[in-house]
């Protein structure tokens, strides 16, 4: 039997050490127990054990030695009393040493990145409430303008049976290929954990920028994603271009709904499979994330409950501030639209005058971005006596408001801007939409043997809708019958749905990589003039935007059996003053090809047709100085089709301005004194560009 410990404590540490460690005990152990003995001059204490409350006795290791009662008294956790324990020398210790007390530890000593968790937490709280709050603000849903109507399903469904049927080897073919490259996949992968080396990439074809990211290729995991995601991407497409569909509308829609799922199923649309993401998570402690939280919560409310991404900074441009500042006035406001009449920076002018209509989806100001890029200050500075209209922002009060109402607007605008000039002609330009208006105009004009307008000139300009390209899954039924219950709704078609709808022309460019930055990266969304007018669109009255979709997009009736308005019959072949036409070569909103195919059914004899490089809006805002863009004029004429003219154009790397404007000074009269707009009723912008879509 074990010696009762004596006054000094010693027999219980001896007693304490056989009951509770075990004979094989680590050597770390060993080294923690030998690194707590008491220092030479000092009584050996540190063993015995303070009185504690009684607790469950704890189980001793099996290798453990057999323990007495009379052993066990000293041991950590008995329910018999220990012995007293010796105090230690009441030296005082430093107080950067030992644990501090945690009743006793202020805030102040936690680590800072657990401060900013901890701020974060309650931010992201906050910005979960501010969330919710705004998505309950969205109107109720509409289903005819979220996605094609069920006729579509059942085509394609019915073209998929059809194919099985008929063709069955060729699907299980497909099927076998796609589980092949699969298990290839997987294959490699495995490889690559096992030897931590990725096998060479054998894709082909332009460079994804979604991908660019070096771990893309180099990490097993996110190069598995990528080969996985490529391989369905093919499946998807090979499968749809495999469906015998009915006709060209069918194919259309069902390759366009095919490109929007394979586009939305990106790996790099989700936080996990985004090292881009990731990475920067990591890097600023989550704080990209809160603030990508917080670009989220800041669209949905401005959107009104619609989760539409910014494209730009809003704080970053004030019109009339720091873009759209040409110099000019006010010189007319009627309830549709005001007149601006710009400041001269020559002492001469064109007889002319030069009347501008932009297109009242998006505001006028695109022409005048910046001093760099403005058309509005280049064409004063060539001597034109310039005009523009700024259209009204419409509300549900113009829901009755039509395209006679446009074209009664236009005719309106050139009897104030001929009136203020003492001109009997004047050379008038339209953009985009604007720009059909204007054929609509002159077509009018012609059957009223009107001749107020000497040229015209039209700048990305649909006349005739044969061939409704890209906008073919929104000009059907289904989708257009969803406008016209929006419509009936809210007396518009509300610039959020059109915004959204163009930005799905484009969605990688437009919608989710612009996502990805704002609400994953949690940058601020660039200051980028161009990008910024693309955000501030305008509301369509909700019957004139019916009288486009339906009697010029689905009927064409333009270019048809004519198109009835304020009493007449209109054609493009009433079309014959001497016409110049700009369109983009990268345009997929007013594709050259439609363009050049309704100026070739005009009835003008002095036609030229200009095409410029890149897009809707970039190929238009081009000025010379940068040499960015050129462009291609042609011989070829409009019998031979639009093929005979291209293969017949000449390029020129410059921009296509100059060349417009020589066309353009050969029909604007001779020189006469600059004429200044003098005070008019308010300074250039105007009041208003500045009505913003709710």
């Amino acid at each position: 039997m074990a010696r009762r410990p004596d006054a000094t404590g010693k027999n219980v540490a001896k007693s304490r050490g056989k009951s509770v460690t075990s004979a094989k005990a680590a050597p770390a152990s060993r080294r923690a127990a030998k690194a707590e003995q008491p220092a030479k001059d000092q009584p050996k204490v540190e063993k015995a054990v303070a009185p504690k409350a009684p607790t469950k006795p704890r189980r001793a290791a099996k290798a453990a030695p057999r323990t007495t009662p009379e052993t066990a008294a000293g041991t950590v956790g008995s329910t018999q009393t220990p012995e007293p324990a010796i105090p230690e020398p009441a030296t005082p210790e430093p107080a950067t040493l030992g644990d501090p007390d945690p009743a006793l530890a202020p805030v102040a000593t936690e680590p800072a990145a657990v401060q900013r968790l901890a701020e974060n937490i309650e931010r992201i709280e906050a910005l979960g409430h501010r969330l919710m709050s705004a998505l309950a603000e969205r109107n109720l849903p509409n289903p005819g303008v979220e996605g094609p109507g069920p006729d579509l399903y059942l085509t394609a469904a019915n073209a998929f049976l059809k194919t099985l049927a008929e063709h069955p080897a060729k699907m299980i073919e497909t099927q076998v290929a796609f589980w092949g490259q699969t298990l290839s996949n997987y294959a490699q992968a495995q490889q690559a954990l096992a030897t931590g080396q990725v096998s060479g990439d054998e894709e082909d074809g332009p460079a994804d920028r979604r991908f660019a990211n070096p771990l893309w290729r180099t990490h097993p995991y996110f190069n598995l994603i990528r080969r996985q995601y490529l391989t369905n991407a093919r499946a998807l497409r090979e499968a749809a271009d495999s469906l015998e569909l009915p006709d060209q509308i069918a194919r259309r829609r069902v390759d366009w709904m095919t490109s929007q799922i394979i586009d939305m199923m990106a790996p790099t649309n989700f936080l996990a499979t985004n090292p881009d993401a990731l990475e920067r998570a990591v890097q600023t402690e989550g704080e990209s994330l809160v603030k990508g939280l917080e670009n989220l919560v800041r669209d949905v409310e401005q959107h009104g409950g619609e989760m539409i991404v910014s494209l730009a900074d809003r704080r970053a441009f004030t019109v009339g501030e720091n873009i759209g500042t040409a110099p000019g006035t006010v010189v007319h406001r009627a309830p549709l639209f005001e007149l601006i009449q710009y400041a001269p920076t020559t002492p001469k002018a064109h007889a002319l005058p030069l009347l501008v209509f932009p297109p009242w989806i998006n505001k006028f100001y695109i022409l005048d971005l910046k001093p760099q890029n403005s058309l509005i200050r280049w064409l004063v500075d060539q001597g034109h006596t310039l005009f523009v209209v700024s259209w009204r922002n419409p509300d549900a009060s113009m829901a009755e408001t039509g395209m006679e109402d446009y074209v009664a607007a236009y005719l309106e605008a050139m009897d104030r801007v001929l009136a203020l000039t003492g001109q009997a002609r004047l050379n008038a330009v339209g953009y985009c939409i604007a720009g059909t208006t204007l054929s609509l105009t002159l077509a009018l004009l012609k059957q009223r043997g009107d001749t107020r307008v000497n040229s015209a000139t039209l700048f990305t300009t649909l006349t005739d809708f044969s061939d409704q390209g890209e906008f073919t899954s929104f000009l059907q039924d289904d989708f257009v019958g969803g406008i016209d219950a929006e419509v009936q709704r809210h007396g518009l078609l509300r610039a959020q749905l059109m915004s959204r709808t163009m930005s799905f022309l484009r969605a990688n460019d437009l919608v989710w990589g612009p996502a990805i930055r704002s609400y994953m990266l949690g940058e601020t969304p660039p200051a980028f003039d161009l990008l910024f007018w693309n955000g501030d669109s305008t509301n369509l009255p909700g019957r004139m935007a019916m009288q486009y979709l339906r009697g010029l997009c689905q009927q064409n009736a333009f270019a048809g059996e004519g198109f009835e308005l304020m009493g007449y019959r209109l054609h493009l072949s009433d079309v014959t003053v001497p016409l110049c036409a700009v369109a983009c070569e990268g345009d997929h909103i007013a594709p050259w090809t439609d363009c050049w195919r309704g100026v070739a059914q005009m009835g003008s004899a002095d036609r030229t047709f200009i095409l410029s490089q890149s897009g809707h809006v970039a190929g238009i805002v081009n000025p010379p100085t940068r040499r960015k863009y050129g462009h291609y004029l042609s011989e070829g004429g409009f019998d031979g089709g639009w093929e005979a003219w291209r293969q017949a154009a000449s390029f020129d790397e410059g921009s296509w301005w100059p060349s417009w404007g020589r066309w353009l000074a050969d029909r604007a009269g001779p020189m006469v004194d600059a004429r200044d707009p003098g005070e008019g009723l308010e300074p250039a912008p105007g009041r208003y560009v500045h009505d913003r879509a709710g």
